[in-house]
């Protein structure tokens, strides 16, 4: 793991893994980071047509709280309380008087599971029965805003630790969905229930925890105790909207949540970054502290591992793979676009085996490419067409074993009849893209400008509007340099015809510095004033 902070404008951080780059992650000083960021907030719009509220949490702009994203302690009257365990939720009742006789069994004599503080209603009132314009609310930032679109908020409230996270609205103990061995889950769900966490809170098993003892989850636990009643003093202390908890800063965020036995080493080229990062590694994992090291060299830390030219080709539409082959990656605002191309790769004149060997090294790239660009949202990936079924699955099976190790949410589906493969990844922060590139002034994030032709076009079409106007005596065309030469060259005659009709004289001007698309006229009468143009 190297982290770079030597420029205090931006931290960078990388995860190298057998010489390559397997993860990346940027953040400005001038950005702001909200994600994770707990606020008192106060309800300042409701809207009944998308169920959702709008909260001002005191950063400026108001976050959005959707429904989905409300506990059910907000459904009592009172509202949020964060002294009060979490109630079970009411459940309706059948009209069938005999299915609900306190005989323990529920509709058909299957057995009545009992409510569990932290479940879900079945039905949830609508959002202006539950809030009111003004109405307080203790909300978490999960998701940035992008564009014109505010943060996302939740009152799921979610505090992670090392090896644990602290879920108020959850009531009960649990274990990460992604520790799938049964033996495992009911080790650490025992010892969490004999560490005996307060009644009403939540806490779940992290996979860094999957092989902590006793001991060190205990000291996590405590922990995260100390820093919820800290939270709870600053619920009632302070008046909204006010900030109640940040997250960490990243190095500390990425060496909590990444950082595990199977990293050898921390370079960090920034003493007092060092220093923060020492103390913390002491603290929550003190046998490992001595995987962590002051990077003192003459080379920039990047530069020494050879990142910064790779860094330099993430922003790339083209990413080659191996062999000649290549993937081709176009963001929209709705989806990503992500085409496989054999190219020069070929395998033993077999068009089937040439498309699942390219198939299968685009996959491992894809969820690359995916974790260092930090795209999300709806992707799209159109495989090289395969006639077997089996090499089909095959390449679904090593697109899902490649995103394991990402941190966002996925989920992939099977091969469409059009040999597409659909997935979705969670969508956190602004890519990688939006975060460092802007949209390019000449083509405004087309990624294409007019051709000269096409300039030349609009060019002599206000000319002969010119032409209609009795007071024009002189014109002016300002244009880029390859659009003035097209005009000279090849609309020399249509140029000299208008210039005839209009009784006008038109000037051409060109300029280096003005974008390919620039087009400024300006039309004067005999005594060389400007006249103006209708459009």
């Amino acid at each position: 793991m190297l982290i770079n902070v030597a420029q205090s404008e931006e931290c960078r951080i990388a995860v190298v893994e057998d010489g390559q780059l397997e993860e990346l992650y940027i953040e400005r000083a001038s950005a702001e980071n909200y994600v994770g960021n707990i606020y008192k907030g106060k309800i300042v719009n409701l809207e009944p047509s998308i169920q959702a509220a709008f909260v001002d949490f005191g950063v400026g702009h108001n976050g959005f709280l959707h429904i989905s994203d409300v506990e059910p302690q907000y459904f009592r009257q009172g509202g949020y309380d964060p002294d009060k365990p979490i109630q079970p939720p009411n459940h309706r009742r059948s009209n069938n008087r005999d299915e609900n006789k306190s005989n323990g069994r529920g509709p058909g004599g299957r057995p009545r599971r009992k409510p569990r503080p932290g479940d879900r209603p079945r039905i949830k009132p609508p959002i202006q029965e539950i809030f009111k314009r003004g109405d307080e609310v203790l909300v978490q930032v999960i998701k940035e805003g992008i564009g014109n679109k505010g943060p996302t908020l939740s009152t799921y409230i979610s505090i992670p630790g090392r090896y644990l996270v602290l879920m108020p609205a959850l009531g009960r103990v649990g274990v990460s969905r992604k520790i799938e061995d049964d033996d495992d889950r009911r080790r650490l769900r025992k010892i969490l229930t004999e560490l005996q966490p307060p009644k009403g809170l939540g806490f779940i098993v992290r996979t860094a925890g999957m092989e902590r003892s006793k001991e060190e989850l205990q000291r996590d636990l405590s922990y995260l105790l100390r820093l919820w009643r800290v939270i709870v003093r600053r619920i009632k202390k302070n008046e909204t909207p006010v900030d109640i908890y940040e997250e960490s800063d990243m190095i500390i965020r990425t060496i909590r949540d990444i950082f595990s036995e199977d990293v050898d080493a921390i370079y960090i080229d920034e003493e007092k970054a060092f220093n923060r990062a020492s103390e913390f590694l002491k603290f929550v994992m003190p046998n490992f502290e001595d995987r962590i090291h002051l990077y003192d060299g003459n080379d920039p830390l990047f530069h020494k591992y050879r990142l910064d030219e790779e860094i330099a080709t993430i922003s790339r539409r083209t990413v080659p793979v191996g062999n000649g082959g290549s993937i081709v990656i176009d963001t929209t605002e709705a989806l990503v676009a992500i085409d496989v191309n054999s190219g020069s790769f070929r395998t033993d004149d077999s068009a089937e085996e040439t498309a699942y060997q390219m198939n299968m090294a685009a996959a491992k790239e894809i969820a690359r490419q995916l974790r260092l660009r930090d795209l999300g949202g709806v992707i799209v990936n159109d495989f090289i067409d395969m006639r077997k079924e089996r090499n089909r699955r095959s390449v679904e099976r090593c697109l899902r074993d490649a995103m394991e190790r990402d941190r966002a949410r996925t989920k992939i589906l099977r091969t469409s009849p059009f040999g597409l493969i659909e997935m979705t990844r969670q969508r956190i922060r602004p890519s990688l893209k939006r975060s460092v590139f802007k949209d390019c002034p000449c083509c405004e994030g087309r990624a294409v400008v007019k051709s000269a032709e096409s300039m030349s076009i609009e060019v002599v079409r206000m000319l002969m509007l010119a032409r209609e106007d009795s007071r024009v005596h002189r014109v002016t065309i300002k244009v880029n340099d390859e659009v003035a030469a097209y005009l000279n060259n090849k609309k020399r005659r249509i140029l000299a015809e208008l210039e005839e009709e209009g009784n006008m004289d038109i000037q051409i001007r060109s300029s280096e510095t003005v974008f390919p698309e620039h087009l400024a006229m300006e039309c004067y009468d005999d005594n060389e004033r400007v006249i103006e143009m209708k459009s």
